[in-house]
């Protein structure tokens, strides 16, 4: 429910621009925004368990080495927005049942194997639930292809390929497994391999199709050469 088959979303700013976006992101509708607000919360609420025990295991460790934490008078509590506020605050949940109880699970697990399983349990919550990959065409400039990072922490990996570089962009075909795949390419001039398109998605040919029709419309509407070519199709 949460992702789907890869669909392309096309947007024009004007009548030099077109975007075309294949993602596995479904139409969003009330139930499908409600469970991603659910799992949202989810996501942060996991998050502060982790923090939570990590801080309640380096309370105990530096116990150990003899090291008292500082004592706060209700009647002068630090500023607001301070370190020591924030200290104060987690001390002060430290005292709480849930916080005894997150202490002791703390407790019971040896700081090598709970380093390595916060760190797991920060990446995998980081993880996004679905991807989405874009080309971006822009007339007598280029075009630019995108592609969404397995997770929030990272950014966009992109790439902007100038018009005078572009020397063709066709629809391949290759087998992938038992199946034929047709992905789009641009063939840059001076590089030995194509540019794929999509790479991750592999969208499906009807998909590859209508945005390799936009693309060469967009980048040479008006070109003899071009207009040849989708005369040839029809």
């Amino acid at each position: 429910m949460l992702t789907t088959a890869p669909r392309l979303r096309i947007r024009r700013p004007s009548p030099t621009t077109a975007e075309y976006t294949v993602t596995t992101l479904p139409p969003q509708t009330l139930p499908l925004r409600l469970l991603w607000l659910l799992l949202l919360f989810l996501r942060i609420f996991l998050s502060l368990v982790t923090l939570l025990i990590i801080y309640a295991r380096w309370v105990q460790e530096r116990s150990s080495f003899g090291a008292a934490p500082t004592p706060f008078s209700p009647l002068s509590l630090p500023p607001l927005l301070s370190l020591d506020r924030i200290i104060f605050l987690l001390d002060t949940f430290q005292d709480t049942p849930s916080g005894k109880l997150l202490a002791s699970i703390a407790a019971s697990v040896t700081l090598p194997v709970l380093v390595p399983v916060a760190g797991a349990v920060f990446y995998a919550l980081s993880l996004r639930v679905h991807k989405e990959e874009s080309l971006l065409v822009l007339r007598g400039l280029g075009v630019q292809t995108s592609e969404s990072p397995a997770t929030y922490l990272a950014s966009a990996a992109t790439r902007f390929i100038p018009t005078e570089k572009i020397q063709d962009i066709l629809v391949n075909e290759a087998f992938r497994g038992f199946e034929v795949r047709y992905y789009l390419v641009v063939v840059v001039e001076g590089e030995e391999d194509v540019v794929v398109v999509f790479p991750g998605l592999l969208p499906k040919r009807k998909i590859v199709e209508t945005v390799w029709r936009g693309v060469r419309e967009c980048l040479y509407e008006g070109r003899g050469e071009d207009n040849r070519v989708m005369a040839n199709e029809k």
